[in-house]
Parts: C-alpha cells; sequence; structure tokens
C-alpha cells in the first residue's frame, strides 16, 4: 500500500512572512491535499537569537487569512507532536549520540576563536572546519567530557567520492563530498542545529515530500548522507525555482523590498486580497495544463501537480497582481463587495448610512484596490475649491452664464424631491431638461461640476447627489450657483 503523502510547512518565527515562504506552505499545502494527504505546520524555532516575539501569530494569522489549513500542529495538536522544535529539545541528542556511538558522527571541542582563525585564514579547508577533531583519541574525548568543556557534535562526512539525490523537479544533483564540512548536528547549548533537527523531525513525523527553495539545492545531499546514516528512507525533494523581482533597468534580480512590498501583511495593507496573493503565487513557478489564470483555492487542488513546476525563475510582476486583483474584485456579488469595501467607506462617511449599492455600483467596475477608494471618493467628503472655469465645457456646450441658469432651475425641483433616491434624483433631472429646451450634458454638466468640485468623478451626477444625501447636495449647488454670480 502506497505511504499517505505529508507534507509540513516548518517556518521559524522571525518577523514577517515573505511571499517565497508562503508559495512554499501554498505548494506543500497542494501537493498533500492534490494527493488526498496531510499538511502539518511545525515551528522552528531552535535558532534563539533570530526569535522574534509575536512571530508564532504571525503565521497563525497568516495561514488562516489565506485558508491554508493545517491537519496538525501546536494548535491542533496531532500523533507526532510536540510541533514546536524547542518543545522536542530532548530527543535530539539521543540521536546524535546514536550517531556517535556508531562511530558516524564525533565530539568536537573546538573554541570559537579557533574557527573564526580558520574562517579568517581560508586555508586548504577554504575558511571551512579542518576536522581537527574528527579522530581525536577516546581517553582525550572522555577526559574532555569528564571536565565539562563545551563541545558540539559534528556528522563525519565522506572525504572522498560524490552524493546524488534526484530532486522532482531538477533531476538528479550530484555533489563531491570533499566540498562538504563535517556539520553540526547538536551546539553546545543543546540545540540541534536546523539542518538536523529537520531531518530528525520529517522522519518521526512521516514527512514525504519535502519543498524549499532552489536556493538550498546544494545542501539537500547532507540531508540525504544524514537520512543514511541513519538508515532512513529519504524523502522526496521538490525544490521551487527563484521568485525574481524587476529593476528600473529592465533587468531581474531575487525579489527583495527595492522592488516593492514582499511581505505578506505588507501586500494586504497595500491592498490585494489574501485570495489573490495566493492565486498569483501558485503561478510563480507553477503552470497549470491548461494555461488558465483564476483558480480558487479549492481549484488549485484540484488542478495542481508537481511536473508543472519549473525550473526557471519566476518574475514577481505587480502590475499583474494588480490586474488580479481587480478581477477578483469585479467578479465579487456587490453585497461582498460592500462588505469589505466598508471600512473604506467609512473613512469617508463616518457615521450614519448611505446608498451603499449606489456607491459599489460606480465603483465595483472601477477600483482594482479597495484602499483606492477613500482617494476616489475624498470629494464626498469635502467639497474641493475649485475655480468657475470648470463649468465651461465645449462637448456639453456649457458655458459660465448658461451653467449659471442650469443650477438656477435643478435647485428648486430637486428641493421639491418627497424622496431622495437615484430614480427620484434620476426622472427629475430628465423631466427638466426638455422643459429648459438643452441636452443633458448641458443641465447635468454643471449640476455635476457644483456638486464634485473636479471634473473627473467615479459616477455621474444622479449617483454623486444620491451619495452626497439632500441637504449637502443643495448645498454644493447653491455654492455653485453663488461662484458663477460673484
Amino acid at each position: 500500500m502506497p505511504q499517505k503523502v505529508r507534507t509540513r510547512f516548518a517556518p521559524s518565527p522571525t518577523g514577517f512572512m515573505h511571499v517565497g515562504n508562503l508559495r512554499t506552505a501554498l505548494f506543500e499545502y497542494l501537493i498533500a491535499k492534490s494527493n488526498g494527504g496531510d499538511f502539518i505546520l511545525r515551528i522552528e524555532d531552535t535558532d534563539r537569537e533570530r526569535y522574534v516575539d509575536g512571530a508564532v501569530d504571525v503565521i497563525y494569522d497568516t495561514l488562516r487569512q489565506v485558508g491554508l489549513q493545517h491537519d496538525e500542529g501546536p494548535d491542533v495538536g496531532g500523533v507526532y507532536g510536540p510541533y514546536v522544535q524547542s518543545e522536542r529539545k530532548g530527543l535530539y541528542r539521543q540521536y546524535a549520540e546514536q550517531l556517535v556511538r556508531e562511530g558516524k558522527a564525533y565530539c568536537c571541542f573546538c573554541t570559537k576563536e579557533r574557527l573564526d582563525a580558520l574562517h579568517a585564514g581560508k586555508g586548504e579547508n577554504g575558511g571551512g572546519y579542518d576536522r581537527h577533531c574528527r579522530n581525536l583519541p577516546k581517553e582525550e574525548v572522555d577526559c574532555l567530557l569528564a571536565a565539562g568543556t563545551p563541545h558540539v557534535i559534528r556528522q563525519k562526512m565522506p572525504t572522498e567520492g560524490s552524493t546524488t539525490f534526484d530532486d522532482a523537479v531538477y533531476g538528479p544533483i550530484t555533489i563531491d563530498n570533499k566540498e562538504l564540512e563535517d556539520q553540526i548536528l547538536l551546539k553546545s547549548d543543546g540545540y540541534p542545529t536546523y539542518n538536523f533537527a529537520n531531518v530528525i523531525d520529517d522522519h518521526l513525523m512521516k514527512i514525504t515530500h519535502v519543498v524549499r527553495g532552489c536556493e538550498y539545492l546544494t545542501s539537500t545531499p547532507k540531508y540525504k548522507l544524514l537520512y543514511e546514516a541513519f538508515g532512513w528512507d529519504v524523502p522526496t525533494y521538490v525544490h521551487l525555482p527563484l521568485i525574481m523581482g524587476k529593476n528600473p533597468d529592465g533587468s531581474v534580480s531575487k525579489l527583495s523590498k527595492r522592488h516593492g512590498s514582499t511581505g505578506f501583511s505588507d501586500l494586504v495593507a497595500d491592498g490585494y486580497l489574501p485570495e489573490v496573493i495566493v492565486n498569483y503565487i501558485a503561478l510563480l513557478g507553477w503552470c497549470p495544463k491548461d494555461n488558465r489564470e483564476i483558480f480558487t483555492l479549492p481549484e488549485l487542488v484540484e488542478n495542481f501537480s508537481i511536473d508543472g513546476i519549473s525550473k526557471s525563475p519566476a518574475v514577481f510582476d505587480y502590475d499583474k497582481l494588480l490586474w488580479f486583483n481587480g478581477e477578483y474584485i469585479r467578479a465579487m456579488p456587490q453585497d461582498e463587495f460592500i462588505r469589505r469595501a466598508m471600512p473604506y467607506f467609512r473613512r469617508v462617511f463616518p457615521a450614519g448610512n448611505r446608498p451603499w449599492d449606489v456607491l459599489a455600483a460606480i465603483l465595483q467596475p472601477r477600483v482594482s484596490k479597495f484602499t483606492e477608494i477613500p482617494d476616489m471618493l475624498a470629494f464626498l467628503k469635502e467639497l474641493p475649491d475649485y475655480p468657475a472655469d470648470l463649468f465651461v465645457s465645449k462637448k456639453s456646450k456649457t458655458n459660465l452664464e448658461n451653467s449659471a441658469e442650469m443650477l438656477k432651475a435643478a435647485v428648486p425641483v430637486l428641493e421639491g424631491l418627497p424622496e431622495w433616491t437615484l430614480g427620484a434624483i434620476h426622472d427629475s433631472m430628465m423631466k427638466l431638461v426638455p422643459r429648459l429646451g438643452v441636452k443633458n450634458g448641458t443641465l447635468l454638466w454643471p449640476v455635476r461640476i457644483a456638486a464634485a468640485g473636479q471634473k473627473v468623478t467615479p459616477g455621474g451626477a444622479f449617483e454623486i447627489l444620491c451619495i452626497l444625501g439632500k441637504d449637502e447636495s443643495l448645498r454644493r449647488l447653491r455654492l455653485g450657483l453663488e461662484k458663477l454670480n460673484a
């Protein structure tokens, strides 16, 4: 019977969630779920110097927002817990000491000063460790241990030949063993190194697929040699292509903050929807068979396969992300648009009700991000200080004189409306047009300019009047009339 597919997302709580980390989590989730498997969350907090308070909550919150529900983890438990590495500290030593007993690892007593001198010297080991303690006599090792001499445990790496592993994306990767340093497994403080803890935890948690960025390809032989030292099955490795950013000169380089927001929370704060970010980063290095672009998370699960992952670097295109965001917004049901836009509506209209459906009707086809809404509606919050010559429009056949006539005729009609609705405003103005013997634009242009104080607005005169409300609309039209009569 085939082994159940199990993947894990194992972030370090060091701050924000980079899009590269989130893509790794997404691909791990998709690999698991597309094969009917389990997705596990494990917190790797053994690097205490980089630990950031509150970062674990950032991890939970990000996964919740994007819908990557883990089957096992620190908060939901599971049969292979604990799922926080610092809580597993006691089990790593036994595995490191097992390798020492079997002659596959050794205690290294080299001081930090000696190691720093090696690194600075760049000798025949290229600045790496010279295996000074690898063959110390047992009696000397026992004496040093008995004296409580600080030490680490290092793995004995092969010094000849090569190590090859098969990556699911890049195929066979071979590294000369002479390039591999005797890696530290257990640090002097008793904490495991990242590489060692990963292998132990992945084995004990029965992880079948390990997903990482391709920058870690050359370190993977170390993992394979550890698995082989224990006699354990090696998981399937899936290395993802680099995510690049566009530079001003048209070149690309590894995505960084100089290209724009690179953290999930920053992108959300910029106005990108969580589901859009997920959809977009799924396409950074993966190509669906039918070349479609818009996917929900369940649709990604249904369509995902490892063989669609590319070896070529993927470029994070902010213009494309913005296009995605706009497409998602336009496809929303209006009630969902209103719900998600409401925090931005409230920046313009802090209290009371407005015709939210009218606002949605004029904004939903126009906005690419909800964060654009306050600026687009600023004229509704406060009438801009505008010059009278805005009333002049060749296209609408308006000038200062007839604009004043239009406003003078419109104010009493609007004042007399028993109900202030979009339909009532529309009908009253359209009935006034033939009575004045003018074209629609000749009446509506000055009405819109007086109401909005600017030439370009989302929505026309009817919508603006409806949203402003009767009292504010009439106040603005009278101010416009005063400006024209000044």
